[in-house]
């Protein structure tokens, strides 16, 4: 059984990673081309949502309200299709915005029963978000944040190893809240010290 601590705990990273969201989403408006940008943000918005879900499904169940399966169900393809999509926009960081040029388009990957396809959407996900944003801090001379992305990375996928593992140990609860805590409060981190450094600002980062 999962108790009420843990469920309320399972907010705290996707609270920290709607914030980073939100500061990049209003950093890299006009650092990007509006197809890009549109990707990048319907992509973290789609993830943070999906989190949202997930975790109110936990708290209702500590609670002891209700079951509601679909909500946990829902968590893992939406997620990873949310990654999938600002990855593809992160890639984009920097790119100009046309003037009357064409909106980027794609279509979403087709969704499937099982879950291994969308370990491999979530993969190419995050790794193309972080690269992007990573190519950002490099540019703007922030090892620090280079750093931090590399810490929130590598307990992202952490979190992948973590799903395999048995859940119905509480310590294993603990564990996966407190590495997932790391790994968005890295990327929150890391996001707010490019917010400082004047990513938003044209003069300070020339595309």
């Amino acid at each position: 059984m999962i108790s009420v601590s843990i469920a309320l705990l399972d907010f705290i990273p996707v609270l920290l990673f709607g914030a980073a969201a939100a500061l990049l989403q209003h950093d890299l408006y006009g650092r990007m081309t509006r197809g890009a940008y549109a990707l990048f943000a319907a992509g973290t918005i789609d993830a943070t949502l999906a989190g949202l879900l997930k975790a109110l499904h936990k708290l209702l169940y500590a609670m002891g309200v209700c079951d509601f399966q679909p909500l946990k169900q829902m968590f893992f393809p939406v997620q990873a299709i949310g990654f999938l999509l600002a990855g593809c926009g992160a890639l984009y960081i920097g790119a100009r915005k046309p003037k009357g040029g064409k909106a980027l388009a794609v279509a979403a990957p087709p969704v499937y029963s099982g879950t291994f396809i969308f370990v491999g959407v979530m993969l190419a996900g995050l790794g193309m978000l972080y690269a992007g944003l990573g190519r950002v801090a490099a540019k703007l001379k922030k090892p620090a944040v280079v750093a931090l992305l590399a810490v929130s990375f590598v307990f992202s996928l952490g979190m992948g190893y973590l799903a395999s593992r048995d859940f119905t140990q509480p310590v294993m609860n603990w564990v996966a809240e407190l590495v997932n805590v790391v790994a968005q409060g890295s990327l929150f981190a890391a996001a707010l010290i490019l917010h400082r450094s004047g990513l938003g600002e044209t003069e300070r980062f020339n595309a």
